[in-house]
């Protein structure tokens, strides 16, 4: 895509299903490095990963070809299928469905990858129902409790 130039970075945030608590600190760099090379495989970039035991946040940019849905396909798609090969988290049964996905300026990346580094840190004060609600409360993104639980 000669002469298409973007700057679009996405904070991306999903769940496991019902919020499992599953995705155990132990194996999680090992999750890290699989959706690396998803991101490589998709040539986009990953500025930062980190994760919960019920949910991940990522920083990117796409590929300008890769539509934000198709993207989320197939980082859910490709990593539940290896995390249930390799069973890295045992009691993994999935993704939540849907996904939140926010447009960060270029002034706001190194606050959000502080933000998504320091996770550990956040969540023994809030917990991922109560970040998520204010993420997209502060986005101004309108949305139905009965979807979130």
């Amino acid at each position: 895509m000669a002469n298409t130039y973007t700057q679009i970075l996405y904070h991306i945030v999903f769940s496991t299903k019902d919020r499992a608590t599953v995705l155990r600190e132990a194996r999680r760099e090992d999750f890290f490095r699989y959706v690396w090379g998803i991101h490589q495989q998709l040539h986009c970039h990953l500025y930062r990963i980190n994760a919960m035991d019920d949910h991940v946040h990522i920083l990117t940019s796409l590929h300008p070809s890769l539509a934000l849905a198709d993207y989320m396909r197939e980082l859910k798609t490709g990593t539940s299928r290896w995390i249930k090969e390799e069973g890295i988290f045992p009691a993994f049964d999935g993704w939540q469905d849907g996904y939140g996905a926010f447009t960060v300026s270029a002034g706001e990346q190194d606050a959000v990858i502080r933000y998504i580094k320091d996770q550990q840190i956040h969540h023994q004060q809030t917990d991922y129902l109560a970040e998520y609600r204010r993420m997209l409360s502060a986005a101004r993104i309108k949305y139905d409790d009965k979807y979130l639980a």
